[in-house]
């Protein structure tokens, strides 16, 4: 079916920026109220940590085949079906009396954000076909996940101290519910391939199979450890499941994956830097809000307070500053901007003292974050800049994926290390404060290399910047 425009283009980016903004404050706003769904329902310790690592393991295998999907039966179709579910999903979380249930609709949480989220930036990047206002609509589209997880932190810990944990999740209902009503109108009918140009089932179970062990066996290293047969086992079963995967895709009449896809140094380049950046930057967003309160003794909504400067500097970037940089410097400039940035913001807290002033130690950290509002909608444009408009969907879950990998991945190695790190000053003999701090600096000291790691991939793969002047391969369909 071939695609027709809709009526308010801006009104479409909105309905995707919102769907764009459930999924991550989803991510984030959970993490502030884990100690009250633990008294509440009576959850474990280990069994506790399932309330997050339910979504994400849901969440991170299921985009790939999610955004191929939307491709094949339609990107509009993918995305109210994924809104429908994440928002019913919601309201069982919301009423949930049990672990058993929480745990369930957190899953299905997951499975709706990636039917939603996989296809969002396939739709928009065949709505707005012109440079600049592409590079708007993307700057837009990123501050939603650049900035959300920083909201989220701040409206967790509000909901959580003035009502109760449940609102955490009721909250998506009224919105999920307008924006299931308002993308009925406002999105266009799109482009289909049908099932017949990739339906490859086996290549599908493979890609699935070998993402969800993977994703298991990295958010679980810190329960079992790096060198365990468990973890060992686990991700030996994942790597074997996704070389099946490629075989599959290289030989397959109607690849899930068309290989083409990362011949692209534009796209491959682009996966690989944002991987790492978000391995590294895990631990800003989630160490920094660790050392606040274990360290200097910050409650859940003073925590979440104290962060949103860095939420409101990296929205006022992204918004206002990105997109005319990229217009007049190109993609790959002012990605490399914000890695530098970045690069700052880790080495900063790396050296944060235990005793630390707010003004002088953490907000310089909080407005260096504006690297992020560079470099998101940078490394955006330059992914999905090298796919054809019929693997749209597929470059957006692709983006979407080595996102969650990167996001698990910087849960299981930065906290590992700051743990362990932690437990070896602890013996030592230094008191519980400069002991975790210590174990924070580690972190923070690796996060650091690894934005390192992300300017020399950026350097050497993006050699050539993706000038914003030039026709992009992705057209929206008359």
């Amino acid at each position: 079916m071939p695609a027709t425009a809709p009526t308010n283009p801006r009104l479409a980016l909105a309905v995707l920026a919102t769907g764009m903004l459930m999924t991550v404050l989803d991510g984030s706003i959970v993490t502030v109220a884990m100690p009250a769904i633990q008294a509440d329902l009576g959850f474990t310790p280990v069994g506790l940590s399932w309330v997050v690592n339910a979504y994400l393991i849901a969440f991170g295998s299921l985009l790939l085949l999610a955004g191929r999907l939307g491709d094949l039966i339609g990107r509009r179709r993918m995305f109210l079906a994924g809104t429908g579910i994440f928002t019913a999903a919601s309201l069982l979380a919301g009423v949930a009396a049990s672990p058993a249930v929480l745990i369930a609709a957190r899953f299905l949480q997951g499975v709706g954000s990636a039917m939603a989220s996989a296809v969002g930036l396939g739709i928009l990047v065949t709505l707005f076909t012109a440079p600049r206002e592409r590079a708007r609509a993307i700057a837009v589209f990123s501050f939603t996940g650049a900035a959300g997880a920083s909201l989220g932190q701040v409206l967790g810990g509000v909901l959580t101290d003035a009502l109760a944990w449940n609102w955490i999740f009721f909250i998506n209902l009224p919105i999920g519910v307008a924006t299931l009503l308002v993308a009925l109108r406002a999105l266009p009918a799109d482009q289909r391939l049908g099932p017949r140009a990739g339906a490859d089932v086996i290549g599908a179970l493979l890609v699935t199979s070998g993402l969800m062990a993977g994703i298991y066996a990295v958010v679980k290293i810190e329960e079992y450890g790096a060198g365990s047969a468990h973890t060992l086992g686990s991700g030996a079963l994942a790597l074997a499941l996704l070389a099946g995967f490629l075989l599959r895709q290289a030989r397959a009449a109607h690849p899930l994956m068309p290989l083409r896809i990362l011949r692209s140094r534009a796209v491959a380049g682009a996966n690989a830097v944002q991987m790492l950046m978000v391995a590294a930057l895990f631990s800003f967003q989630v160490l920094v809000a660790l050392y606040l309160q274990k360290v200097l003794g910050y409650g859940a909504a003073e925590t979440g307070f104290a962060m949103l400067p860095a939420a409101l500097i990296i929205g006022a970037v992204s918004l206002g500053v990105s997109a005319p940089l990229i217009a007049r410097f190109g993609e790959r400039n002012v990605l490399l901007t914000g890695l530098v940035l970045l690069v700052g913001v880790l080495g900063l807290l790396a050296r944060v003292p235990v005793h630390a002033s707010y003004a002088t130690d953490l907000l310089p950290v909080m407005l260096l974050a504006a690297g992020f509002g560079l470099a998101l909608p940078s490394l955006t444009a330059l992914a999905m800049s090298g796919a054809e408009e019929a693997d749209a969907g597929l470059a957006s879950g692709l983006f979407n994926t080595t996102q969650q990998i990167g996001m698990a991945l910087g849960v299981a190695v930065l906290s590992t290390l700051a743990a362990a790190r932690t437990e070896a000053l602890t013996k030592a003999g230094r008191p519980d404060a400069e002991a975790l701090t210590g174990g924070y600096h580690l972190a923070f000291g690796v996060g650091a290399g690894l934005l390192l790691l992300a300017l020399v991939v950026a350097l050497t793969v993006l050699r050539r910047p993706a000038a914003s002047t030039e026709p992009r391969k992705m057209t929206m369909a008359a």
